[in-house]
This record gives C-alpha cells, sequence and structure tokens, in this order.
C-alpha cells in the first residue's frame, strides 16, 4: 500500500513539476542518468528498470515518448529456463530531439546532435548527426540536410507571454 501511495504521490509531482523539477524527480526516485537542459513536453513512460537509462544534455524529450529496457516476450520461455531475463541499457546523446509516440527497445545507443520524428521505433543504434524516423527506424537524412530544410521555412517568434506569441504566430503564418 505505502508504495503505490508514493507511486501516485511521485506521478503527482511530475504531473505539476516543470522540466527541472521533473529531471530531479527521475534521477532521485528512478535512478534515470539526466543531463543538463532536458525539457519534457509531456508524459513520458519509463521502463521497468529505468536505472538503465541515460539520457544527455540538451535533450528535448516529447509527449507519450516509450523506453523499454527489457524483452518482456522471453517471459514465454521461463518454466523451461528460470530466471531469464533480456535487458539493455539505453543512451541518447547530445543535443537530441525525440519525436512523440516514439518508441526505443532495449540496447539502443543514440548519438549527438540526432532528430528522432514521431512514431519512430528505434531497434538499432543511431549515429550521430542524423535525422530517423519510421517502424523500425532508419536514417532520412543527415543533420546539415534538415537544418538547411528548415532554415527555409523558419518563422521567428521571439515573445513568450502566449497571447502576445499566439498574435505573432497569427501574424507571421495566416496573415
Amino acid at each position: 500500500m505505502l508504495s503505490i501511495l508514493k507511486r501516485n504521490i511521485m506521478k503527482a509531482r511530475v504531473i505539476l513539476s516543470d522540466s527541472d523539477g521533473k529531471t530531479k524527480i527521475y534521477r532521485k526516485y528512478l535512478g534515470i542518468k539526466i543531463g543538463e537542459n532536458v525539457r519534457y513536453t509531456g508524459t513520458t513512460a519509463w521502463s521497468s528498470e529505468p536505472y538503465l537509462i541515460e539520457i544527455g544534455d540538451n535533450v528535448t524529450i516529447t509527449q507519450n515518448v516509450t523506453f523499454h529496457t527489457h524483452d518482456g516476450g522471453v517471459g514465454l520461455f521461463r518454466k523451461e529456463f528460470q530466471g531469464i531475463n533480456v535487458m539493455g541499457k539505453i543512451i541518447i546523446g547530445n543535443n537530441v530531439f525525440i519525436g512523440s509516440n516514439s518508441i526505443f527497445l532495449p540496447s539502443v545507443r543514440v548519438g549527438n546532435n540526432v532528430v528522432i520524428a514521431a512514431g519512430s521505433i528505434i531497434t538499432k543504434d543511431v549515429p550521430d548527426n542524423v535525422v530517423v524516423g519510421g517502424v523500425p527506424a532508419k536514417i532520412l537524412k543527415g543533420i546539415d540536410e534538415y537544418k538547411e530544410k528548415v532554415l527555409k521555412n523558419a518563422v521567428y517568434i521571439f515573445e513568450s507571454e502566449p497571447e502576445k506569441r499566439k498574435a505573432e504566430i497569427v501574424k507571421k503564418i495566416i496573415s
């Protein structure tokens, strides 16, 4: 009962926290190694072994991202091979953007300067300086090609106050 209460209190604290608060909670209660300037824009599903996850600096984790550090399917073989488990670390490098609904499987390493498209399933290592996407994720383009494309389509918004920001967006996009 006490662990259920603690878990619910932790969940409530996460919901009410900003990115820095979430990072502190995830480090303290889940044992995740998290670098500096990590931003969360929604809920994150951490595996049953969250202490096997490492997140670098300057990482954005958007809504509904899931990390799996184990292969639960091996449970089918536990009668024959008692205690069998397949687990692996997940390591995310620096300067990584993780699109919503992405899923990480065990034993993957994501390099530095990487964009992971929404809905991707990361089943193998991702090198530095690429954009990946798909099921399973594959390299779509280099980071320089992506940068060139976004710079052509970029709109620069400097307001942070919500109503002023909305007005600036509407003016630049709709007008």
